[in-house]
């Protein structure tokens, strides 16, 4: 699938980010984009990308340069996710967990000595990173996580599962919750950096998805894990800070992957609705496909303008956690809204594999239940509002 260019909305973000654009957009194209429709087949990541996207400076946008970093902002980095995402949402997804969820909360969070440690080989793509959270009895209510830590010596022995977990399959450094003190809820939380060679973890099956599918996904075994002391992220017991430090900020970098895809539901109506004759003219004579073109349209630009304006809050540290959800909820839910309207377009194409349509629906349906549900998000958003104006 090809990216179409057409007169659109300048968001006048600034050279830098135009320039990101330009770049992740034209290596989207060439090294993503031809080998989208085989990752999906073949439900798995192209490994080989990882070194590639550390050569274009993509793992480490807002790290700063002394740990081999860009030193950029928050709406760069959405901007690639959403470029990546246009030509694969699957790969923008596994890009979007290494290079936001797992970089990002050692970069927050990390110490001096554990950032000049792992930064550099995530960034450079030679090691691959994951964040492991959700376990297969705590999904939406994370903090009930079973996974326990249990301090022997200058070590913590962790045991349990992580579930659904994206780069699982493959990551070498991995940022990790565990409950250290299971009497203590929320305060009895910690974040750990694992690495793949310690003894006492594994990787169970590799997910068959529905959608995302070159986005590797496993379950992460703990049995008798042994994890130096040394490897707490953000403090012993401050694993909720670490995590909310930086979720804000993670939401808003994700929403890219969902523009992405409305970007690439694009890609496939606009050529169609003058390729495909009906009645002797081409369907996008008829106005009820313009109709919901113009929605499509409408729709993608909204999300954009909102993805971008909170991405620019985030890197100005003016972002609101109800905006962050907000982002998130809205584009997700309109990036499946779009791919089934690019396939009701196509019609009976837009319902055989020889069109992406169907890949872009089934990957954008991830977007409202992975990285926090729609629901949780509405239930947020609410309850922030309702407290900011008590």
């Amino acid at each position: 699938m090809s990216f179409v260019e057409y007169p659109a909305l300048n968001f006048n973000l600034g050279e830098t980010a135009d320039m990101i654009r330009d770049t992740v957009s034209s290596f989207a194209q060439e090294e993503i984009a031809p080998i989208a429709e085989k990752t999906d087949l073949d439900n798995a990541f192209p490994n080989e990308m990882w070194t590639k996207f550390g050569e274009l400076g993509l793992l480490g946008i807002t790290v700063s340069e002394e740990y081999g970093g860009a030193g950029l902002g928050y709406l760069e980095h959405i901007i690639a996710v959403e470029e990546i995402s246009r030509a694969s949402a699957s790969i923008g997804l596994s890009y979007g967990a290494h290079s936001n969820l797992c970089v990002n909360q050692i970069y927050r969070n990390g110490s001096e000595e554990q950032k000049k440690k792992y930064l550099p080989k995530l960034i450079s793509g030679e090691h691959i990173g994951s964040l492991a959270m959700s376990e297969p009895g705590a999904g939406s209510d994370v903090v009930s996580m079973k996974l326990k830590a249990e301090k022997k010596g200058d070590k913590y022995i962790l045991n349990g599962n992580k579930m659904w977990i994206t780069n699982g399959p493959d990551a070498d450094t991995l940022v990790v919750y565990a409950k250290t003190d299971p009497d203590a809820g929320p305060k009895g939380i910690t974040a750990f950096i694992i690495e793949k060679d310690f003894v006492g973890f594994s990787t169970a099956q590799k997910l068959d998805k529905l959608g995302m599918r070159g986005s590797n996904t496993c379950e992460l075994v703990f049995q008798d894990c042994e994890v130096p002391e040394e490897n707490i992220l953000g403090g012993l017991n401050k694993g909720v800070r670490v995590l909310m430090s930086g979720l804000d900020y993670e939401r808003a970098v994700l929403a890219g992957g969902p523009t992405g895809i409305m970007m690439a539901c694009m890609d496939v109506v606009v050529p169609y609705i003058h390729e495909r004759q009906q009645f002797g003219q081409s369907i996008g004579e008829f106005q009820l496909i313009q109709g919901k073109i113009a929605d499509m349209y409408s729709t993608m630009n909204a999300c954009r303008a909102y993805v971008y304006a909170v991405g620019a809050a985030c890197s100005r540290g003016e972002t609101t956690r109800k905006d962050a959800a907000g982002v998130i909820l809205y584009s997700a839910e309109k990036a499946t809204q779009m791919a089934l309207d690019a396939i009701q377009i196509l019609g009976g194409n837009g319902y055989i594999n020889e069109y992406p349509t169907g890949r872009l629906l089934r990957d954008a349906k991830l977007y409202e239940i992975g990285a926090g549900t729609s629901e949780i998000r509405r239930m947020l958003i609410g309850r922030e509002l309702f407290n900011e104006t008590k």
